[in-house]
């Protein structure tokens, strides 16, 4: 049932629905900037620090071979190169370049300001609920933070 007797989606359709709403935004705007959908996840992941390729494969959910073939097409467009791990001689990290950062800031900017466009109709209040609510969802089942807000967490530190 979609619906509860209310009128109101129920929790589980609502958070599905809204999956497909942002996925949709951020496909559209990856698209404008010459990325896949994949692509700007791999940037905006980089945009805190380098990554290790299993520990990025763990972060964005993807098989060894299909992380591979993501890092090999956006290191083709030079966005990202491969470099050795300092930990680890065996090991190699992905990092973005210059061109790469640059891209990762305007995607990042622009994809976060057309996700907030879809709670222009909420009051101030019920926009802070949302988040509480959902960031406490996400906290909870320990999503790993693969898109921060535009004011938060990891990425404004780093830019301190």
């Amino acid at each position: 049932m979609v619906k509860d007797d209310d009128g109101q989606i129920g929790v589980v359709a609502a958070l599905v629905r809204s999956t497909f709403l942002v996925n949709a935004v951020y496909a559209d705007s990856a698209r404008e900037y010459g990325l896949t959908s994949q692509q700007g996840q791999l940037l905006c992941v980089l945009m805190a620090r380098p990554y290790g390729m299993s520990e990025l494969g763990a972060t964005l959910g993807l098989a060894k071979s299909s992380l591979t073939g993501l890092v090999d097409r956006t290191e083709r467009n030079g966005l990202v190169e491969r470099g050795p791990d300092p930990q680890d001689s065996r090991a190699v990290r992905v990092a973005l370049t210059r061109r790469g950062s640059g891209l990762a800031e305007e995607f990042y900017v622009e994809t976060c300001r057309r996700v907030e466009r879809l709670t222009t109709e909420l009051a101030a209040a019920e926009r802070d609920t949302l988040a509480g609510l959902l960031g406490r969802v996400v906290l909870d089942n320990k999503v790993p933070a693969v898109f921060l807000g535009p004011d938060g967490g990891a990425l404004a530190d780093r830019r301190r």
